[in-house]
């Protein structure tokens, strides 16, 4: 299954990381219109 981000700031990788720890086998792709992501998640 895939599961799809659109917003590469503090919320969305938030969501990519717990989309991860409760699927493991989630693939997940975050989608960004910039080159900045946030590290902070």
């Amino acid at each position: 299954m895939k599961f799809v981000i659109i917003g590469g700031d503090a919320a969305g990788m938030s969501a990519a990381s717990r989309a991860k720890r409760n699927k493991p086998d989630l693939e997940v792709i975050v989608l960004e219109k910039t080159q900045d992501v946030s590290y902070s998640a």
